[in-house]
C-alpha cells in the first residue's frame, strides 16, 4: 500500500513581504557625494592654484633658466633665492630626462586614489587634507609636464655650503600630505594606543 504525502502549495509571496528582508537604499545624489569629499577638494584646489599661480608669475617675470647671477631674486642672501630653473626628473632630479614616463606615473596616482578611494579611509577629515594636498601637488606637477616637458622650480635655499634642491609649492603639497598621512597612519603606535 502507498501512502501519499500530503503537499501543501507553495502561498504566493507579495513584493512589500521583501522590503522587511532586504533594504536597498538609492545611492545618494552626486552633490552629495561630492560634497561629503569637501576638506579633499579645498586642499586640493588651493594647491593648484597657489602652485600654478607661482609658476606662471615667475615665467613672467624671470628668463629661463635662470640661476644665480642678476635675474635671481635675492629674498634673503644667502640663504633664500628665488630663481626659474626646469626639472624633467623626479625629487632631487632622478629620473632625469623621463618626464613623460613621470607623468604617466603622476596621472595613474591620481586615477589609483580616486579608484581605491574608499579603501584609503578618505571619508577621514585628516586623510582628506593629506591627499588633497598630495593630489594637488601631484596635478600641479603634473600640469607642468604635459605643457612644458618640465617641471617648473624656483624655491632655491642655502644652508651654508650645503644648496637643498629647488623645488616649488606643488612639492610641498606631497611632501606635507605624506607627511600627515604617515602620522596619521602611526598614530596609534605612536600614542601606543589601539
Amino acid at each position: 500500500m502507498t501512502i501519499l504525502a500530503r503537499t501543501e502549495r507553495p502561498r504566493p509571496v507579495s513584493p512589500d513581504s521583501y522590503k522587511s528582508i532586504v533594504t536597498v537604499e538609492p545611492p545618494p545624489p552626486l552633490l552629495k557625494r561630492i560634497a561629503s569629499y569637501r576638506s579633499l577638494i579645498i586642499c586640493l584646489v588651493a594647491v593648484l592654484v597657489l602652485d600654478q599661480g607661482s609658476k606662471a608669475w615667475i615665467r613672467h617675470h624671470l628668463p629661463f633658466p635662470t640661476y644665480g647671477g642678476p635675474n635671481t631674486i635675492q629674498v634673503i642672501p644667502g640663504f633664500f633665492d628665488i630663481v626659474h630653473v626646469g626639472n624633467t626628473g623626479a625629487a632631487w632630479s632622478m629620473l632625469s630626462g623621463h618626464s613623460g614616463l613621470l607623468a604617466a606615473v603622476a596621472a595613474l596616482t591620481l586615477a589609483a586614489i580616486y579608484t581605491w578611494r574608499k579603501a584609503l579611509s578618505l571619508k577621514t577629515p585628516l586623510v582628506q587634507v593629506s591627499f588633497g594636498l598630495m593630489c594637488g601637488g601631484i596635478a600641479g606637477n603634473l600640469i607642468d609636464r604635459v605643457l612644458f616637458g618640465y617641471v617648473v622650480d624656483f624655491l632655491d635655499f642655502h644652508f651654508g655650503t650645503f644648496i637643498y634642491p629647488t623645488f616649488n609649492f606643488a612639492d610641498s603639497g606631497i611632501c606635507i600630505g605624506v607627511a600627515l598621512y604617515l602620522w596619521h597612519s602611526l598614530k596609534p603606535e605612536l600614542t601606543g594606543h589601539r
